[in-house]
Parts: structure tokens; C-alpha cells; sequence
């Protein structure tokens, strides 16, 4: 981000010499998302196009509706997408060693294997059929020509569901297996293989024993391919509604701020924020990661751009390369939680709830907090306990780049005051994009020329191919489940697994939340975090809700646990994306991530197992919003001296104290009466260890410790 007069004279100039800036692609490798090809020549002319025509297409569509409808839309939408997905992501399969060439289409020589596969440019004759074939399979519900006893417009297409005739069988087929493809190149194996699953359930469901719950009637191929292909549960159901009418537009939004600096003006801000303190390093980590998360929605690439900035600044205070890596993986993370620009899960949830997004962000603000809260706290314990070096961040004042830089959040707070006086959201974030690029003209370094705001529009669009991929098969998965009645079924095994264990319906709720965030990790760990979110809620929230949750509440706990995974071992691709950053070991980068994060997994706990939590949520009134975020943060503190050994002011903590801090900050997230008076006095005998264990570390005589320990107390 430059800074400065017009000239060009960056703000930070100290900050970040040793860094080079992330690149595209060393984000996208540690994304849900696998890296795509570099087009260029006419290739590339012919994806921007198209990508183009795509972008104009969805931002037509927010001031001017097709008048066929959402549905007519999403078809031409997935029209203009897929095809691109075949053409931008190779397919990845290794061939046989005896049938591999020894040179790629490029014409470049093969690669060495162990600096892995070269990026392929050029789409190859299969991938051009592919994407032929994917844009008429598309295309087919709205060609005005019969085809067969099939074809004839969009209205003869709808006419018919339920009563598919072949040509309708045989695309709804294709289109099928292409979006399975599609999600493999881009996302890996597991989620192509989790739909296969659901569709096998429901072609083979009728066949189990039909005294097992989940059994069901059974349904025939041309009914599934009608529930995919032809209802507004399947390929063209909310999911995709919500990539291609909201997610595409924040990612052109995103695109825009990114290419106008920014991203480098946050992370900057940060290191002038705390460039005088002890723990400058960790809090300009932390700090970054807030603050770049809210406009990015992506945990991996937080984390690879902050630290790219900040991992200089860290060695240099001392920080051993995983703990750095777990910090700047946990901060990356929080990016999907962030408002004004949440994950993809997160416009899911609004659709849903059928709720304006301006609630959902309400719904995260407290939650956001407590989050960088506990990494925050993490970060002064860590700095304490392992005695960090204090480091000189050589950056501008933070008053200075605010004034001359501070138009950068002029366009978030549009998006948030737009949503407050009703606007949707697809009309606020279109108008902050067009100031975003307006403001450009501020930077001369910066400014978006009409070239670089048409490249800012194909990028934002190449940035959902993926998600849109994702969102479409996991219409598989939402109309198998609606077809069979499996979420119902589903949700009532994990209740009564817990009511095996217990029949107190309150230790049933606890339990039955606890299994739910077992189940939600280990999903996470497979699957990208919508496709996670979107089985989740169809699956573990039916089972919340039959135990008297709302649905917020619901709702939140699931999307919680599902961007969660991305910090969980064994996978955790914020995490590897962070010791890529830093050179770290992986395996001890995750478990880092793991504790910096700790806090997090159990504070959506608070929000299920009693109606107080909603307080965390911002309902219920002032008085129920304040005491469950002073109590919860009161929990994450505890939690954090749990973790990290050591209470702030007063010294380390040994393993009784440690424990008890844990036990106090468990208990307070019952948001009751007496838990919380048990919790406070568990914290209070945990306080009070500490102070004895300081008292006795004196030696005899009275004698102040050795000079290493006071140099951590005074830290």
C-alpha cells in the first residue's frame, strides 16, 4: 500500500523490507481451493470475456431482474461459470509414467518431481470438451429449440418436472457428473465423493433393513436427476442463489479494495498502531488479520498476506517459526468471521433464516470479538511467558496514515449503513464497490483506470469459480436429504445417543452440542467450509432445533464449527498455508493454531445450551447482551491462562492453577446463576494459586528471583 504525498512513498518503510508480497498463487495453494492456470494470449482474452459478460450479467441482475425469474438467472449464471472452471483448473490426474510426455502442452520441458508439477497454461483438447459440453448442459433448460421429445424453452422445462423425458435425463446427467469433475479440480477428492455417498443413499436407501432410521422408500435414478436437475432444491437451489447473487458481487468488491491498496494500508495501520510496545510483533499479527478480514472472507489468504508482512517483524522479536506460523494461522482464520465480509456460509445463513444479512452481521460482531479477544490475550501471555524481545517497527504514525489513508474504510461503513437503512445487500455492497473504485483516485499509485477495474471485475469473478462449483453440487446433498427425509432421521440419532447417556434434558442439550461440534470438526476436516456448513445445518441442525434452540443460535453454532476446521488439525489449511509463510514445521504449526484458537471452539458452545447465550448474539436486550459478553470474555481469558501457563501482571501458572482456570472458564459459559458464581470462584482460587506460587518462587531471606524471572513479570 503506498502512502505518503502522491509521489508514491510507501507508510511503512521499515515494516516490511524483508518481506515480499504474497503471491496469488501461494494464497490459493492453501485455500479450499486448489491453484488454478495462468491464462494468457487468446486464452486469456476469451476467460476475461466471458468473465466479464458473467460480472456484468450479476450486476445487471441486482437493479434489473431477468423477468423469468431467480431461476432463469442461475442458469445462465452457472452457464457462464462452469465452463470457466474447466479452462482455469487443470485436471490434476497423473498418468501412467509410461504414457506421461516428456514435455506439457506448453511445449515447456517436464518438471523435476521433486519441485512438483509445473503449472499447465494451456487448456487441453479435453478441457475445451468439457467446457463445451458443460455450457450446453447448461444452457439446455433455457434453448428455445426442441431437442428429441425434449428441449422448447425454459417454461416447456418446468412444465415437465417430475416427468423427465430422456433428453432431460441424459443432460441432468452430464450436468452431474461435470459438477462432480468441477469440484474435484478445484476443491480435491472428498466433496465429489461426500455426493456420491448421498447419491447412493438415496438410489440405494429403499434396500436397507426398513427398521433402521435412516432407512427410506427408495428413489429411482430419473427422480433423483429430477430433484438435481429440474426443483429448486437441487443444482439450482439456495446455495447457488447465494454465490451467484451475493458472493460473486463481494468477491468484485473485494478485488476492487485489493487492487485500490487496501490491504497493505490495514496491515500497515497495525504495525503503526503498536509499533512502541513490548508485543508489537504479536498485536500487529493479530491486528492485521482483523483488519484485512473484513474485507477478504478467506482464512488462508489472511494468513499468507499478514504474514508475509509480519513474519520479519516476528523473527526478529524472537518467536520460534511454528508458534508464529499457529499465530498468524489462528488470526487468518478469523477472517470468516468477520464482518462487514463473512464467508460464503454466512449469506447461506441469511437466505435460511430467510433474514436480512445486516442480522447475520449482528449476529458475529460479539462473536468476532471474543475470538481476536483470546488470540490477543494468547499473544501478551506467549510474549510474557517465553520472554519475546522487544522489536522497533519503523512505520509512519498511525494518525498520519489515517488521515491519509483512511478513506479505505470509507466503503465498509457504506456497506454497513446502507444494510442499517434497509438496502439489501447486493445494492449496498455494488454501491461501496463504486465508491471503493471512486477513492482509488486518492492513491496515483492505486487508481482504478478502467483497465485495472475491468481486470478487478474478472478476478472477482475467477474468484468464485470454486465456490460456485461447490455450491451447485451441494445441491446433491440438500435434495437427497430433502427427498429422503435423512436430516430428520439424522437428527434424531444424535439426540437420542445422548439421551442414552443422560435423561436430564439439559445435560441432553450439552451432550447432544458437544457431539454436534465433534461431528461439525470432523466434517470440516473433509470438506470446504460451505459445503460444511451447508450438510451441517441439513443434517446437525435439525437436532439443535428439536432441543428448543432458535435458529440463530442454530445456525451460528454450525457455521462456527464449520470455519473452525480450517484451524483444526489434522488438515488446518490456514495453518499449512502459515508454515509455508514462516518455514515451519507443519505438525507443530497445527497444534499452535490449535491453542491460540482454543478459546474459539468453546465459546459457540455458550450460544446452544442456554437461552442466555443468545446474549452473545446481540439478542435479547442491552442488559442480557452485556453480561454474556462479560462473562464469556471472562471464560476466554481463563481459557487463554489455561492454555498458556501464565496469568498477565502476576506470573506462571502452574498445572493446579491451570487447571482450575480451565474448569472456571467451562463452567461460566453456562451463562447462569450459579454456574457463573461457581466459575467466578473457581477463577478466584485460580488467581490466588498464582500469587502464592509468586510468593514462593522468592528465595529464602526474602531475596527477589533470578533476573530472568523478573524480566518476565516486569514484561
Amino acid at each position: 500500500m503506498e502512502a505518503g504525498d502522491d509521489a508514491g512513498r510507501q507508510p511503512g518503510t521499515g515494516a516490511t523490507p524483508e518481506a515480499p508480497g504474497p503471491t496469488p498463487d501461494l494464497a490459493a495453494q492453501f485455500e479450499d481451493e486448489k491453484p488454478g492456470r495462468v491464462l494468457s494470449g487468446a486464452v486469456g482474452l476469451l476467460f476475461g470475456a466471458v468473465a466479464l459478460v458473467v460480472g456484468a450479467l450479476a450486476l445487471w441482475q441486482v437493479f434489473r431482474p431477468l423477468p423469468q425469474g431467480s431461476k432463469y438467472y442461475l442458469i445462465l449464471f452457472l452457464a457462464g461459470v462452469l465452463p470457466l472452471v474447466f479452462l482455469a483448473y487443470p485436471a490434476g490426474l497423473r498418468l501412467p509414467p509410461r504414457l506421461r510426455r516428456r514435455t506439457h502442452p506448453t511445449g515447456t520441458r517436464a518438471a523435476d518431481p521433486a519441485e512438483g508439477p509445473p503449472r499447465l497454461n494451456r487448456p487441453t483438447a479435453a478441457d475445451w470438451a468439457l467446457a463445451v459440453l458443460a455450457l450446453v448442459a447448461c444452457l439446455y433448460p433455457v434453448l428455445p429449440i426442441p431437442i428429441g421429445s425434449g428441449g422448447g424453452g425454459y417454461d416447456a422445462f418446468l412444465d415437465r418436472q417430475g416427468l423427465l423425458v430422456p433428453a432431460d435425463l441424459v443432460l441432468g446427467t452430464v450436468l452431474l457428473l461435470l459438477l462432480l469433475e468441477a469440484c474435484r479440480r478445484t476443491t480435491g477428492w472428498i466433496l465429489p465423493v461426500f455426493c456420491l455417498l448421498f447419491l447412493a443413499y438415496g438410489y440405494y436407501g429403499g434396500l436397507l433393513p426398513q427398521s433402521w432410521p435412516v432407512a427410506h422408500a427408495g428413489l429411482d435414478f430419473s427422480q433423483l436427476v429430477d430433484a438435481f436437475y429440474n426443483s429448486d432444491s437441487g443444482f439450482y437451489g439456495t446455495p447457488l442463489d447465494v454465490a451467484a447473487s451475493y458472493i460473486v458481487l463481494f468477491t468484485i468488491y473485494g478485488a476492487v479494495l485489493d487492487l485500490s491498496g487496501a490491504g497493505r494500508f490495514f496491515v500497515d495501520l497495525s504495525a503503526a498502531a503498536f509499533r512502541r510496545s513490548r508485543t508489537a510483533a504479536g498485536r500487529t499479527a493479530v491486528a492485521s488479520g482483523f483488519l484485512l478480514g473484513t474485507v477478504s472472507g478467506s482464512g488462508a489468504a489472511t494468513t499468507v498476506s499478514i504474514g508475509a508482512v509480519t513474519w520479519p517483524i516476528l523473527r526478529r522479536a524472537g518467536y520460534p517459526a511454528e508458534r508464529a506460523g499457529g499465530m498468524l494461522a489462528a488470526a487468518g482464520v478469523g477472517a470468516i468471521l468477520s464482518p462487514p465480509t463473512l464467508g460464503a456460509a454466512a449469506f447461506i445463513i441469511a437466505e435460511y433464516l430467510n433474514v436480512s444479512y445486516l442480522q447475520v452481521l449482528g449476529w458475529a460482531t460479539v462473536p468476532t470479538v471474543l475470538y481476536y479477544l483470546g488470540i490477543l490475550l494468547s499473544v501478551e501471555i506467549d510474549a510474557r511467558r517465553s520472554g519475546v524481545r522487544p522489536v522497533t517497527v519503523d512505520a509512519a504514525s498511525p494518525w498520519r496514515l489515517l488521515a491519509r489513508f483512511g478513506y479505505h474504510f470509507a466503503s465498509l461503513l457504506v456497506i454497513v449503513a446502507l444494510l442499517a437503512v434497509g438496502l439489501s445487500a447486493t445494492r449496498a455492497v455494488v454501491i461501496a464497490t463504486v465508491l471503493a473504485a471512486a477513492l482509488s483516485f486518492l492513491d496515483r499509485a492505486h487508481r482504478l483506470t478502467p483497465g485495472r477495474l475491468l481486470a478487478a471485475l474478472v478476478n472477482g469473478v475467477r474468484g468464485v469459480l470454486a465456490v460456485t462449483a461447490v455450491c451447485a453440487a451441494a445441491g446433491i446433498i440438500t435434495a437427497t436429504t430433502t427427498k429422503t427425509g435423512l436430516g430428520p432421521q439424522a437428527a434424531a440419532l444424535l439426540v437420542d445417543g445422548a439421551r442414552a447417556v443422560t435423561s436430564d434434558p439439559a445435560a441432553v442439550l450439552v451432550l447432544t452440542a458437544v457431539l454436534a461440534a465433534v461431528a461439525l470438526t470432523l466434517l470440516g476436516l473433509a470438506v470446504p467450509v460451505t459445503a460444511s456448513f451447508v450438510i451441517g445445518w441439513v443434517i446437525i441442525g435439525p437436532a439443535l432445533l428439536d432441543l428448543g434452540v432458535t435458529a440463530p443460535a442454530a445456525a451460528m453454532f454450525v457455521f462456527y464449527f464449520a470455519v473452525l476446521s480450517e484451524a483444526s488439525p489434522p488438515t488446518a489449511l490456514a495453518a499449512v498455508a502459515a508454515a509455508a509463510v514462516t518455514g515451519g514445521r507443519l505438525v507443530p504449526t497445527m497444534w499452535q493454531t490449535l491453542r491460540y484458537a482454543l478459546p474459539a471452539y468453546l465459546t459457540p458452545i455458550a450460544f446452544v445450551i442456554t437461552p442466555a447465550g443468545l446474549g452473545l448474539l446481540g439478542i435479547g436486550g442491552p442488559a442480557r447482551i452485556a453480561v454474556a459478553t462479560v462473562v464469556v470474555a471472562l471464560s476466554v481469558a481463563l481459557l487463554a491462562v489455561a492454555a498458556g501457563g501464565w496469568l498477565p501482571g502476576v506470573g506462571p501458572a502452574g498445572v493446579p492453577e491451570r487447571l482450575l482456570a480451565a474448569g472456571a472458564g467451562l463452567v461460566l459459559l453456562r451463562l447462569e446463576a450459579l454456574p457463573v458464581a461457581i466459575g467466578v470462584g473457581l477463577a478466584v482460587l485460580a488467581v490466588a494459586g498464582v500469587l502464592v506460587r509468586r510468593g514462593t518462587a522468592r528465595r529464602p531471606g526474602g531475596q527477589a528471583r533470578s533476573a530472568v524471572e523478573l524480566r518476565e513479570v516486569g514484561q
